[in-house]
């Protein structure tokens, strides 16, 4: 069998467990939506290689691990923002994840993936120009840097494995519009870190979230500005 056949067949695979997946979270993605999401895990796999993007390799854990934990977190997000086209910001988005699902799941969504690293930014821009995705900035920045006030304003800032909650609210709140949310991709319910929380951020629900093939603990905390 050639190489090129064995791509073939490992893209078939994974197709397949992908759309076991998609079932289980009863998102529904379109052909060209599945095909995008493949070929997105093709770009990761290439530029780990050069790059070291991810510590993650193996194809099926990359699967599973990288694209079923982003995708489990579409569903809570479009009930939360009534399916409403909005700005999202990802907070040292790395490779991407979860924004570059967000962005290829929900295309009424702006996506803007922020990192600190040069060469996370600009493989987040080489993505959205492979694969034609118009609603995908990448931005190379500290998000501390970033202010609604200059234009830099988002409906929903979320992160996944980035920081404390503390630090996460505190260096993008400048960014946050007014009426705006977080939404922190956790593991384990994290109770030390809520208890830290200054009482100017309101956590108004952690939803605890199954990411299919994975036996891992998941959730979404969710938080907005408290008003005065």
């Amino acid at each position: 069998m050639t190489q090129n056949s064995l791509q073939q067949a490992l893209r078939r695979e994974l197709e397949a467990e992908l759309r076991v997946g998609l079932r289980a979270l009863d998102l529904h993605l379109d052909d060209a939506q599945v095909n995008l999401l493949l070929d997105y895990l093709a770009l990761i796999d290439k530029w780990t290689q050069v790059y070291n993007l991810t510590a993650v390799r193996e194809p099926g854990e990359m699967l599973s691990h990288h694209l079923l934990d982003s995708l489990a977190v579409v569903g809570p997000l479009v009930r939360e923002t009534d399916g409403r086209p909005v700005r999202l910001l990802d907070v040292g988005s790395g490779a991407g994840l979860p924004g570059v699902v967000i962005a290829i799941a929900c295309p009424q969504i702006e996506v803007v993936c922020v990192d600190t690293v040069a060469k996370k930014a600009a493989f987040i821009q080489q993505v959205a120009s492979t694969l034609a995705l118009v609603n995908l900035e990448g931005l190379h920045a500290r998000v501390e840097t970033l202010d609604r006030h200059r234009g830099h304003g988002y409906d929903v800032i979320t992160s996944r494995a980035f920081a404390s909650l503390v630090d996460f609210t505190t260096w993008s709140r400048g960014a946050l519009q007014t009426g705006g949310v977080w939404m922190a991709l956790k593991g384990k319910h994290p109770q030390a870190e809520l208890l830290a929380l200054p009482p100017a951020v309101d956590v108004f629900h952690v939803e605890p979230i199954a990411v299919p093939g994975l036996d891992a603990d998941r959730c979404i905390v969710w938080m907005r500005e408290r008003l005065a």
